[in-house]
């Protein structure tokens, strides 16, 4: 198993609770690393539907098979069993005993807070991040095949060509995970729905404007966009207010949490034809965005991340804010540093000291060039440095 950054907080998480969760999308290596942490722990999926009926209707008998503890896949085919589980680590809190895995953070997160709080400890496994990358031969060097490939590990473990696997994935996905979670009739209409996502990324969401382009309303566009993020597909981001004026835009922009998806849903067949396409840019800025959430989420952190936009002009891709700093990044996709992607860092930072901001202010451009530099102030990072 090539190291994922989580196993460290894993590990430590486990000697604190006696229930783990950990979730994330399908295929983003979650059984793999539960099962290559803890190999002398009894393994149990609930995708096999005998097994998964077993824990549903008799969730003492099945939990009867794991005193010593196990590792259960795929938690959220029963949710109920975790009203159980809370008995069993009542009985023996023993650290480390149940290790969780699943993907539907919506449904597996109420029911470990309704029935586990104070007993297990949650994390979150996105798919390979750069760094993660690194440790692949057959991992892309050039940043445009970097983007179009994506993070999803079988396509670097097995070497499967990334347009195959991720066809069969997004196949998969829509006509399983989601016919189960919302019934949807019309399949066809969620996966227009699903590209026209793709296609507004890095973008400010409008959900009226989204759901009468894919013939659906607002209400129903907003219930699928909210499985598509429970099932870590993407997610919004939300804007950076701080009460600094009452005309920020206060849309949140959509972000997917990996890029590979994302070209295959807009139809990018190969990596030249992003270099040139017209949402090259929007697709650079959500790689930076899954950058910076997976170095937080992958630390067992929980991400403080955000977009600001004031209605007179000044917009900044992403804002950290710490207890004595606020980071600000803008991201170009650009090769050769021009003069205009440091405008908004420079105009925000200049609005943020008028208004009596005492904390420190770094600046960041990351860019799709490799050389890194200081410039007017501004860390310049490099794409493959981040």
């Amino acid at each position: 198993m090539n190291p994922r950054i989580l196993l460290n907080k894993l590990v430590i998480t486990a000697g604190y609770y006696p229930v783990v969760l950990l979730d994330g999308p399908r295929q983003s290596g979650k059984t793999t690393l539960a099962r290559a942490t803890f190999p002398d722990k009894a393994y149990v999926t609930l995708e096999p539907l005998d097994t998964r009926e077993f824990a549903r209707t008799d969730p003492r008998g099945f939990l009867s098979q794991y005193h010593r503890g196990a590792i259960i896949d795929e938690v959220q085919h029963a949710p109920d069993l975790l009203s159980y589980l809370q008995d069993e680590v009542d009985r023996d809190p023993t650290p480390g005993r149940f290790i969780l895995t699943g993907s539907q953070n919506l449904a597996i997160s109420q029911a470990v807070s309704q029935s586990l709080a104070g007993r297990s400890g949650i994390l979150h496994l996105l798919p390979f991040s750069r760094k993660e990358l690194a440790g692949f031969s057959n991992a892309p060097k050039d940043l445009f095949e970097l983007l179009w490939t994506g993070g999803y590990p079988r396509i670097y473990d097995r070497s499967i060509p990334a347009q195959q696997w991720l066809a069969d994935y997004v196949a998969t996905y829509v006509q399983r995970d989601v016919r189960q979670i919302l019934k949807v009739g019309d399949l066809n209409r969620f996966a227009t729905f699903l590209r026209l996502c793709a296609a507004h990324t890095a973008q400010e969401l409008r959900l009226s404007t989204l759901g009468a382009d894919a013939g659906i309303s607002h209400n129903t566009a907003n219930a699928w966009l909210s499985v598509l993020e429970s099932s870590f597909v993407c997610c919004r981001l939300p804007a950076w207010h701080r009460n600094i004026n009452k005309q920020i835009v206060k849309a949140p922009k959509l972000h997917f949490f990996d890029t590979g998806l994302v070209c295959y849903l807009l139809g990018i067949k190969e990596p030249a034809q992003l270099r040139h396409h017209p949402l090259r840019g929007a697709v650079f800025e959500t790689w930076v965005f899954t950058e910076l959430y997976k170095h937080r989420i992958h630390q067992g952190d929980v991400p403080q991340l955000f977009h600001f936009r004031e209605s007179r002009g000044i917009e900044v891709d992403f804002i950290e804010p710490q207890a004595d700093r606020i980071r600000m990044v803008e991201a170009k996709s650009g090769e050769t540093l021009g003069g205009d992607y440091f405008q908004a860092l420079h105009a925000l930072e200049a609005l943020l000291i008028g208004r009596g901001a005492r904390e420190r202010i770094d600046k960041q451009l990351v860019y799709g060039g490799t050389e890194a530099c200081v410039r007017s102030g501004v860390q310049v990072v490099p794409w493959n440095a981040l």
